[in-house]
């Protein structure tokens, strides 16, 4: 039923409860279809630890939209003591976090050898950036923060103030060097007191497309380069030293090839951000329909592809993170991205990514912003935070291509699996009335194997707005002492298809399935670069990766 028709069969005032019905599965047809897998050899792998998330800076006074979404999300003021906060990172054992944000560039970090001006946090002014004025992170915070992320298990990167000591232009342009010397105290003090961090990010959506400030690739190339000088004398005598990432920029071509030019043996990580839903001020239902509609979907490969080709044709060392991503960016409300269809958009970008090699992808937010994987008011996971937990567990490091034939409703991912030497495939139905029977193919043969698990992610009542998600049938729920739910499978009869309900999410893991390209898990990552197996060149083997999402 279209919106056009519910407004002829709904009074005004009820409007909204019937909207939520539109998405809700209706009557189902049945068809079958197969999924094709080529198990020769992977066509990309990610790092082991791909799946992330933010934990960003914005105080409670940030309000857009008609909504103030962030709360007690910040970094500066996010409950660290929650149960319900540590055990859900604890139960990716690990997560990768990723403490950073739009905000970040207008930090001043409280340190031993910053220590006399009050550490005052942000604060509403019209006259700053993005209407707040500079905030400052405690040092006695700091310290808090890195006992939470070690207790939780996190490995963490945190982004640097890349516009301290830069002027800013009339024409948004900031120039000048960056001023280290902030940046170095809280780094020197975070090595003396051994805190674990993993990388060290600067500046935050500067280069590429800027959102409000720009610095121009040849001066953020210079910026980074003092970080990397800055971290090999701090880390001096350290076997394993803390990544260089950068610029954590909106992506455009030009800016980025300069760049990357200029850093290639300074920088460790190309990190970007993706936004292909916009910034969500529109109506729900037009987000709703961008997110069931496959083309709109595959709209993304584009600029992973760019990235990819420029990383490549560079001749870096560096690697490809998606280091901020999500759906519906200060949109005032939550109806689309804290319900179960937030899994589709999500789950699906997490594929697509992983085809084109970025090692990483982090989830904006951990909390907060009306886009977070956990509530900001209570804590409790989202549904796409249990999507995101059966990635993480379920598919491995090495991607294989994948195709569906039979509908373009199922977006088809597959992979070595994390558990097993057998492999995990992903299937998302898109289609609200129609079940899909899928067989497997892997190499032309029809897989039945002994036995298989699946973990089959559905709707609270069928409707794609709702708030819980039922796994196997079963509502996933925290309990009284904020333990996060055990993520079983089901067994599955080995003869029959895989079934793919309506507006459904399936997970299936087939730990006896062994194919050439899953033996690759037992080299090491040098020999996997060597055999050309990351980077594909040849025209039939990008048709392979464009192929994977059809």
């Amino acid at each position: 039923m279209s919106s056009l028709t519910l407004k002829k069969c709904c009074p005004l005032l009820v409007f909204v409860l019937c909207f939520s019905f539109t998405y809700a599965v209706k009557s189902s047809l049945t068809i079958n279809g197969t999924v094709f897998i080529d198990g020769k050899r992977p066509i990309a792998k990610t790092d082991e630890n791909f799946v992330c998330a933010t934990l960003d800076w914005w105080p409670p006074e940030s309000c857009n939209n008609g909504g103030c979404s962030w709360g007690g999300a910040s970094l500066l003021n996010l409950d660290l003591k929650n149960a319900v906060l540590l055990n859900a990172i604890k139960a990716f054992s690990p997560l990768r976090i990723r403490m950073g944000g739009t905000l970040q560039d207008q930090v001043i970090y409280q340190t031993k050898d910053n220590n006399t001006e009050p550490c005052v946090p942000f604060a509403q002014s019209s006259s700053g950036l993005f209407g707040f004025t500079n905030g400052c992170l405690p040092l006695a915070r700091w310290d808090e923060l890195n006992y939470f992320l070690n207790q939780s298990g996190a490995i963490s990167t945190f982004g640097l103030n890349a516009l301290n000591g830069k002027t800013i232009q009339p024409n948004n342009t900031a120039t000048g060097p960056w001023d280290s010397s902030n940046a170095a105290s809280l780094i020197r003090y975070t090595f003396k007191k051994g805190y674990n961090i993993y990388g060290w990010e600067l500046g935050n959506e500067l280069g590429g497309r800027p959102i409000s400030i720009g610095v121009a690739p040849d001066p953020y190339a210079s910026d980074t380069m003092a970080l990397h000088k800055l971290i090999q004398e701090i880390y001096r005598g350290v076997s394993i030293k803390p990544k260089i990432l950068a610029p954590g920029g909106n992506f455009d071509r030009d800016w980025f090839e300069q760049y990357v030019a200029k850093t290639s043996n300074t920088l460790d990580v190309l990190t970007l951000h993706i936004y292909n839903l916009g910034r969500g001020y529109g109506p729900e239902e037009q987000l709703i329909q961008k997110i069931l509609d496959p083309t709109f979907l595959d709209g993304v490969s584009d600029v992973l592809k760019s990235v990819e080709q420029i990383l490549k044709n560079s001749g870096t060392s560096a690697v490809a993170w998606v280091s901020e991503a999500g759906g519906i960016s200060h949109s005032g409300r939550d109806g689309v991205s804290n319900a179960f269809i937030f899994s589709f958009w999500y789950l699906d970008q997490l594929g697509l990514t992983s085809v084109y090699g970025t090692k990483t992808y982090c989830r904006q937010s951990l909390i907060g912003g009306n886009y977070g994987l956990l509530d900001t008011n209570n804590f409790v996971p989202n549904p796409d935070y249990y999507s995101a937990l059966l990635w993480h567990r379920l598919m491995g490091s090495y991607v294989l291509s994948t195709n569906f034939t039979g509908t373009k409703m199922i977006r088809a991912y597959a992979h070595c699996a994390k558990q097993s030497n057998g492999i995990t495939i992903l299937l998302i139905n898109l289609g609200g009335n129609t079940t899909v029977h899928a067989e497997i193919d892997i190499n032309g043969k029809q897989e039945s194997e002994m036995a298989r698990e699946e973990y089959h992610l559905t709707p609270m009542n069928g409707n794609i707005q709702s708030k819980t998600v039922l796994l196997n049938g079963k509502g996933l729920r925290v309990g009284s002492s904020g333990t996060i739910p055990a993520l079983r499978g089901v067994t599955a009869n080995s003869l029959e298809p895989i079934k793919v309900a309506p507006y459904s999410v399936v997970f299936v893991h087939m730990p006896n399935v062994v194919i050439p390209a899953c033996k690759l898990s037992e080299l090491k990552n040098e020999e996997f670069e060597n055999k050309k197996l990351l980077v594909i060149k040849s025209t039939d083997d990008d048709e392979l990766k464009n192929s994977a999402a059809t």
